[in-house]
């Protein structure tokens, strides 16, 4: 085993970083602070960080093949110029529900836009049960509902073959896989692949490693776990200096370092003295694993 490194590679304070995702072409880390309605980009090799912000709570982003990004803003599917910091809303869901918004989402490797929703949280993992729904934006801007009854909408990715889709519902505390059809999008036989332990809390946001290994970031439990989804057993446990790690994802060169976003959001201020750089951005070396590009929306 190499020796793993981590270290805060950006001290944000976000109040909740979330989505973060690995731009090739500019050697950045784009990523959101939901509450704070910041769409944030930091360029690895200046260190600069640049941030836009938008009209409502932002809850993820990812590429776009045309240029710029995409962002869920409230419970909108949105295009985001980042040249002139426009937003365009593409689609709009759960227009009957006030007090919902989009949590987090990720593109399919054919270009569709997937992310579900949940009711406004009253504290941390404090909400209205039951309230959210998953839908993928399709390139031709057009919405498909998966289905409803969700709490918090979460982590996802595919498996290297495309066959499967991974998923998590927070407070399921579970890993879920369905069969997954890239033609038409369409999702089946979902089953339960992994189930955390106490100790890992909350599973937050995921990403796929090029092995075909699952990484769920635990919050409040202070740690990246990686998962085998075919055997359900836990392989790895990376425990960080911070308690409400929230996402993965790998960057970087070749992608081989893994960046992990984290909140401030929920902690008092001992657990602050504690963990001073709550709401960074950390960048984890030496797994001995890489990742795969992320995939940009093709709408």
């Amino acid at each position: 085993m190499s020796s793993i490194k981590i270290e805060c590679v950006l001290p944000e304070n976000c109040r909740c970083g979330e989505s973060p995702v690995w731009e090739e072409a500019s050697n950045s880390l784009l990523f959101v602070d939901i509450p704070a309605r910041k769409v944030c980009r930091w360029n690895s090799l200046t260190k600069q960080v640049q941030r836009v912000t938008v009209d409502a709570p932002v809850s993820s982003v990812a590429l776009r093949q045309s240029g710029g990004y995409v962002a869920t803003i409230g419970t909108k599917f949105c295009a985001l110029n980042w040249e002139d910091q426009s937003v365009v809303v593409l689609a709009a869901v759960d227009k009957d529900k006030k007090n919902n918004r989009f949590n987090d989402g990720k593109v399919d490797p054919s270009g569709r836009y997937f992310a579900g929703t949940m009711a406004e949280e009253t504290a941390p993992a404090v909400l209205e049960r039951h309230q959210g729904s998953l839908y993928s934006l399709f390139p031709d801007h057009h919405v498909k509902k998966y289905f409803d009854q969700v709490d918090i909408s979460n982590g996802l990715d595919w498996s290297l073959d495309h066959k499967i889709f991974y998923y998590i519902d927070s407070l399921s505390y579970s890993v879920d896989a369905f069969d997954y059809d890239l033609q038409t999008g369409q999702i089946s036989n979902r089953r339960s692949v992994y189930k955390l332990e106490k100790e890992e809390h909350i599973p937050d946001g995921m990403c796929i490693d090029a092995e075909g290994k699952l990484w769920v970031a635990c919050y409040n439990g202070g740690r990246v776990i990686r998962l085998d989804p075919e055997t359900g057993k836990r392989l790895q446990t990376v425990k960080l200096p911070v308690d409400k790690t929230t996402s993965c994802c790998f960057g970087g060169k070749d992608y081989s370092e893994m960046y992990v976003t984290c909140a401030r959001d929920g902690l008092d201020s001992e657990s602050l003295l504690r963990q001073p750089e709550a709401g960074g951005i950390f960048k984890i070396t030496g797994l001995g694993v890489k990742g795969i590009a992320p995939y940009p929306y093709a709408g």
